[in-house]
């Protein structure tokens, strides 16, 4: 196993393995690989929906997505898809997966079926890296603070986004509850403090009103989003990459029209975060 830093903030990529036949030892390092880099990738596997499945028990139980749709016959893997006909795609906007849970997931194994010729890249976004960066007064100012996340906004039965993606998602009925978690969290594994508040979930501050929470938000968002906290990955088909929820962000870009992208998403059940 060969292991390469994408960049200094964010991302691995890992080569020379097969993840179908991971010894215990490799298993252990390609763990700590994740946990340190917040996102690893994986070239060139040659993954049936039963050697992903099995893959990802590796890790955790798998945590079954209630919103989008899943692969006949294997209700484990959601479809990440956009036809050539489409214009929408999923996930095109900073994001983290879950965070409107009472546990959020751990993380997420996104696997490349279909890719276009150009376009399509994913970026991810340090939040260890974001917060390292901010003032110690900044820093203490936050401590003591907690963020309200929610689902309803994007997959509810009145949500915007949801109405556009036709059968890709649904189950609206199910995003009816909100969450609450410290805007700055410790990683459950490493202990490495990190910011916990994402423009596509996050609704407000606990105990602010909405225009002080909205002015706290976004100064953080515009903060968090800077490129030299984020690492960008091309994908090929037959590529994995395999993100941390707790400590990133991702972007899926929508710059492919024309061409239909195909991938296959299990995720990882969490454990309960905490200030």
């Amino acid at each position: 196993m060969n292991i390469s830093l994408t960049t200094n903030a964010i991302g691995a990529e890992i080569t020379d393995i097969d993840v179908r036949t991971l010894s215990d030892e490799a298993f252990a390092d390609l763990r700590s690989a994740f946990i340190e880099h917040g996102v690893i990738f994986i070239r060139d596997q040659n993954l049936s929906p039963e050697d992903h499945i099995a893959f990802a028990k590796r890790w955790a139980d798998i945590d079954i997505n209630r919103f989008f749709k899943a692969v006949d016959g294997y209700p484990e893997i959601a479809e990440v898809l956009k036809e050539a006909d489409q214009t929408g795609n999923i996930g095109g906007g900073w994001h983290t997966d879950h965070s409107y849970d009472q546990v959020p997931a751990m993380g997420s194994i996104l696997y490349a079926r279909e890719i276009p010729p150009s376009g399509g890249d994913t970026l991810w976004a340090s939040m260890g890296a974001a917060y390292d960066a901010l003032s110690d007064g900044f820093k203490e100012m936050l401590s003591g603070l907690t963020a309200v996340h929610s689902s309803r906004h994007i997959f509810g039965a009145n949500a915007q986004y949801a109405k556009e993606f036709g059968d890709r998602l649904g189950n609206a009925e199910s995003a009816t509850q909100d969450a609450e978690h410290p805007v700055v969290i410790a990683h459950p594994e490493s202990g490495r403090k990190l910011l916990y508040v994402n423009p596509g979930f996050t609704i407000g501050i606990k105990g602010w009103n909405p225009a002080e929470a909205h002015a706290l938000l976004q100064f953080l968002y515009q903060h968090a989003q800077q490129p030299m906290f984020q690492t960008r990955f091309k994908w090929r088909e037959g590529d994995i990459a395999m993100w941390d929820n707790r400590s990133t962000w991702h972007f899926a870009l929508n710059d492919y029209h024309g061409h239909r992208r195909y991938l296959h998403r299990i995720t990882l059940a969490g454990v309960p975060i905490a200030a």
